[in-house]
């Protein structure tokens, strides 16, 4: 059964200033490859074919990896500077009713080019186990395994890692909360991840545990310059 896949691609990377400047975050380089082409290239891996990248700021830039890479469709998020990323899974809430998808950020770094291949049969976020207090985005778990929330601020928890799959019945649902929410007061602050936690009951994720040998979250000038230099 076919797959999809939605990459975030929209953010004005502010933190990575000057070089986000004159180039979308996702379209900065390491070593040979943009940022999201390390993305991509994990996702044919797997086999995923249908790659969907929602793009704002630059958004014309992106058009040069349909030219690169075979299907690759741009969707155009037109509110992506008044309106928080539940926005860009707005725009691409048609593919999440095609079949089961990948949602990730376009921003990453990928060095496991074998990371998406893994057995995955039902909904997860990927995350990285983090031991003492993390303020980043978090995951707390019941005795099962089972996500209760999905937040900032956690203790010995897993962190998010910006990929996450849905199983095809998921992602519909998924779909419909992006729909629900979208227009309810205080709509314009909510980052996605802000929706899934609303509705967190009403689905079964589980964390799929990765290494940060295998993925990279490149938010700051030094982490860039830093993985630049290795590569």
């Amino acid at each position: 059964m076919a797959e999809y896949a939605i990459l975030m691609a929209a953010g004005m990377g502010t933190r990575l200033r000057p070089y986000t400047a004159d180039t979308p975050k996702p379209l900065l380089k390491v070593g040979d490859l943009a940022l999201i082409e390390t993305v991509i290239r994990a996702l044919h891996k797997r086999g995923v074919k249908d790659i969907y990248i929602v793009t704002g700021y630059l958004g014309d830039q992106f058009a040069v990896l349909q030219e690169k890479y075979e299907g690759i469709t741009l969707l155009k998020n037109t509110v992506f500077e008044t309106i928080n990323n539940i926005s860009s899974v707005y725009v691409a809430r048609e593919i999440l009713r095609k079949g089961a998808c990948f949602i990730c950020e376009a921003d990453l770094l990928v060095n496991d080019e074998e990371l998406l291949c893994a057995d995955l049969n039902n909904s997860c976020y990927f995350g990285r186990f983090e031991k003492g207090f993390s303020d980043d985005w978090i995951f707390e778990q019941d005795a099962n395994g089972i996500i209760t929330r999905v937040g900032k601020n956690g203790t010995d928890v897993y962190n998010m890692a910006g990929i996450s799959y849905w199983t095809a019945e998921e992602a519909k649902h998924l779909a419909d909360c992006i729909e629900k929410e979208y227009g309810a007061d205080g709509y314009e602050d909510l980052f996605w991840d802000d929706v899934v936690n609303l509705h967190i009951s009403e689905f079964a994720l589980t964390v799929h545990p990765v290494t940060r040998d295998q993925i990279t979250e490149i938010d700051t000038v030094a982490e860039y310059e830093s993985a630049c230099k290795n590569a």
